[in-house]
Formats: structure tokens, C-alpha cells, sequence
């Protein structure tokens, strides 16, 4: 049965989205439009970013980004997509305790602190990206749950893994991290330490 359930991750992969074939040209603007958003969240939030700051950033007309990417949002998703493949192959493929190789508490330790981590990085995109999309029923999101209850079912086959991994999620939102962080004055280190406990004390 954790085997089919293995196999079911392999198949929803790759969740990050992929670009289509596209022209040596095209693919040349697309890799400029992406490095000119990534060096613009350096130093601005992404709401104080528009299109026309990342076409002056990256020398291409307004145009250009529309055609390729739709609209702002699907430009900031373009941006998660490539983040996510990366961090999808280190949780499938990667090095313990994140990879394989580890026992199950220590990798779903290791995949919580992680999602930490993202958020710290990269929390006001991910922020921007869920407002007006069903991010809880995204293909990234669908990805986290899934592997959390395989760890999750491992570790303690009589436990409700579906209703855990929902809750061990659910703080790790961006709204609801951006709360732990700005409004409770949490620091990652004291919410990575609360996650361990929590699992700690759940599958020990």
C-alpha cells in the first residue's frame, strides 16, 4: 500500500510547471524577464514590482512579457515554478535528511524546516501568488500533503495521516507564517524548533 502510494508522487511529477518548446529567441527573453524579476525582488517587495519595471529591467516591451507569461501573476508563478523543481528533486532524489536515506521523523523534520526556509526567502511571492488562485489546491501544494502523509504513515501506520499533514500545513501557509514572523515576532529558528517538537513528540 506505501508503495502505490510512492509511485502516486512519481506520477504527479514534474508539479512545477514547464515551459513549452519554444524558439532560441523567445527562450533568451524569457531567461531575461526571469533574471530581471529576480534581481527587482532583491530590493522590492513584489507588489511594488509591475510590468513595466521588469520590462525596463530586462530590455523587452510590455508586450513581450504579456505574450509570454499571460499576466503579472503568472510571470511571479514563472519564478516559483523553477524553486519548486529544485526543491521537489531534493526531497525526491536529493541528499538525507531532506532526500532519501533518512528515517521517516527525520525527513518530515527536515521537509517542515525546509518549507521554513522557502518561506523566509521567497514568503511575499508566494504571497502574491496565492491571492486569487487556489493555492491550497495547487499542484505544489497537493505535492506537500502527499509526501507529509507518506512520511507521516511510515513512521506510525495507525495514525490519521491526511488530517496530520493538514495540520502540520497549515501554519506554513504564507499568510500564516507572515503572521508567526511580523505580527507574533517568532523567529524561523524558534517556528523550525515548535515543528520539531511537534513531530518529535508525535512519531517518537
Amino acid at each position: 500500500m506505501r508503495t502505490g502510494v510512492r509511485l502516486s508522487i512519481e506520477q504527479h511529477l514534474p508539479i512545477a510547471g514547464q515551459p513549452p518548446p519554444e524558439r532560441a529567441d523567445a527562450a533568451r527573453n524569457r531567461a531575461r524577464i526571469l533574471a530581471a524579476m529576480r534581481e527587482l525582488l532583491i530590493e522590492r517587495t513584489p507588489c511594488a514590482i509591475s510590468i513595466d519595471d521588469v520590462a525596463a529591467a530586462a530590455g523587452v516591451g510590455k508586450g513581450t512579457i504579456y505574450r509570454r507569461f499571460g499576466d503579472r501573476g503568472r510571470l511571479m508563478q514563472a519564478l516559483l515554478d523553477e524553486r519548486e523543481k529544485a526543491f521537489q528533486a531534493a526531497v525526491l532524489s536529493g541528499a538525507p535528511p531532506l532526500g532519501p536515506g533518512a528515517g521517516p521523523c527525520e525527513r518530515l523534520i527536515a521537509f517542515l524546516c525546509a518549507l521554513v526556509d522557502q518561506l523566509e526567502d521567497v514568503g511575499d511571492l508566494i504571497a502574491e501568488v496565492e491571492t486569487g488562485q487556489q493555492w491550497l489546491v495547487s499542484p505544489p501544494q497537493r505535492f506537500r500533503r502527499l509526501h507529509v502523509r507518506v512520511l507521516l504513515s511510515d513512521a506510525r501506520p495507525d495514525l490519521d495521516a491526511e488530517a496530520i499533514a493538514e495540520a502540520l500545513l497549515a501554519p506554513l501557509n504564507a499568510e500564516s507564517y507572515h503572521h508567526q514572523r511580523r505580527h507574533a515576532g517568532h523567529s524561523p529558528e524558534r517556528i523550525k524548533g515548535a515543528l520539531q517538537a511537534l513531530t518529535t513528540a508525535l512519531l517518537t
